[in-house]
C-alpha cells in the first residue's frame, strides 16, 4: 500500500492505534498517522479503521419499498425449512417409516382434523402446517419455500416475511375448517407457500413489473390443485388470499408510522381469522 507522505509530516511518526509502530502514512479524513494495518481504501485515498466505522454509522441503511432493511442474508427461510424437515424426521422415526410417517403419534395429535378443532383442539389449525405426508410432499413444499423466500425475505425483511408466512399458514387452516368437510385430514405448508405466492404478486405489482411470471406460477399451481387428487384446494386458496391481503397491507401502509400500521395489519388479519373460526364453531354447535 503506497501513499505519499504529506510535506511537513514527521517521517516515522507513531501510528495512532499502535504507538510502537512508526509510519509515514496517514488517514485522509482525520489526518492522523496510521500504519498499513489500520488503513482501509476509500473513495479518495485511505482512511483509518476508526473513520471507516464512523462513516458507516453515519450512512443510513438502505430500505426497501416495504420499509425493511435490505439484506441478502437469508435467516427465516432456512430456519423454516429446517424446522419442517426436523418435524418430518420425528414423525418418520415414531412411525418407523418414511413414507408412512402420518401414522406417528406426533402426526395424529397435530394434523388438521376439523372435527377435532371443533372439540377444542385449536392448535391443529396452525401445527398442521409443519406436518407432511411423506418425503415427496415435504420436498415439493420446501423447494417452493426456498425459491420464494430467496426473493421475498430480502425485500420484506425477516419479521415481515415471517408474519406473512405464519398468517398465511393459519389462513389456509381456517379456510379448510370453514368450508371443508369435518373429517377431511389436511397437513402441509402449502397454505403458507401459496401465501408467499400472493405476496410475490403484490410485490411485483407494487414495483410495476411485468406480473406475467407471477400470475403464470400461481395459475399453474391452482390448476394442479383443482386437478390432482389428495390436494387441499381450500388450504391453497385460503393461504393465497390471506397472504396477498396481508402483503398488500404491508406494502401500501402509509410512510408515516409505517411500522405501527404494518403491525396493525398483521394483528387484524390474525384476529379476523380467529373470529371466523369461532363463528364457524358456533354454527356447527
Amino acid at each position: 500500500m503506497d501513499q505519499p507522505v504529506t510535506p511537513g509530516d514527521p517521517v516515522g511518526a507513531a501510528c495512532a492505534r499502535h504507538p510502537d509502530r512508526a509510519t509515514g502514512l496517514r488517514c485522509t479524513r482525520c489526518e492522523r498517522p496510521a500504519c498499513p494495518e489500520c488503513l482501509r481504501e476509500a473513495s479518495v485515498g485511505y482512511q483509518c479503521v476508526d473513520c471507516v466505522a464512523e462513516g458507516s454509522r453515519a450512512v443510513r441503511p438502505a430500505r426497501t419499498f416495504v420499509g425493511a432493511r435490505f439484506s441478502r442474508r437469508l435467516v427465516v427461510t432456512p430456519v423454516l425449512i429446517a424446522l419442517n424437515a426436523l418435524v418430518f424426521a420425528l414423525t418418520a422415526v415414531q412411525a418407523g417409516s418414511v413414507v408412512g410417517n402420518n401414522r406417528s403419534e406426533l402426526f395424529l395429535d397435530y394434523y388438521l382434523w376439523p372435527a377435532a378443532v371443533y372439540y377444542g383442539e385449536w392448535w391443529r389449525l396452525a401445527t398442521s402446517g409443519f406436518l407432511h405426508f411423506g418425503p415427496a410432499h415435504l420436498a415439493l413444499n420446501m423447494i417452493a419455500l426456498y425459491v420464494l423466500g430467496r426473493d421475498l425475505e430480502p425485500v420484506f425483511g425477516k419479521v415481515r416475511f415471517l408474519a406473512v408466512y405464519l398468517v398465511s399458514l393459519l389462513g389456509g387452516g381456517v379456510a379448510v375448517y370453514l368450508f371443508g368437510g369435518v373429517n377431511t385430514p389436511v397437513a402441509g405448508a402449502s397454505g403458507a407457500v401459496y401465501g408467499l405466492m400472493g405476496a410475490m404478486l403484490v410485490a411485483v405489482l407494487r414495483l410495476k413489473l411485468n406480473p406475467g411470471s407471477a400470475l403464470g406460477v400461481i395459475g399453474l399451481n391452482l390448476v394442479l390443485s383443482f386437478t390432482l387428487p389428495g390436494i387441499s384446494l381450500l388450504g391453497h386458496l385460503g393461504g393465497l388470499v390471506v397472504g396477498a391481503a396481508v402483503a398488500a397491507g404491508l406494502v401500501h401502509a402509509p410512510r408515516e408510522r409505517r411500522e405501527v400500521w404494518q403491525a396493525g395489519v398483521v394483528a387484524a388479519a390474525f384476529a379476523l381469522l380467529v373470529v371466523m373460526a369461532f363463528v364457524r364453531t358456533g354454527q356447527l354447535g
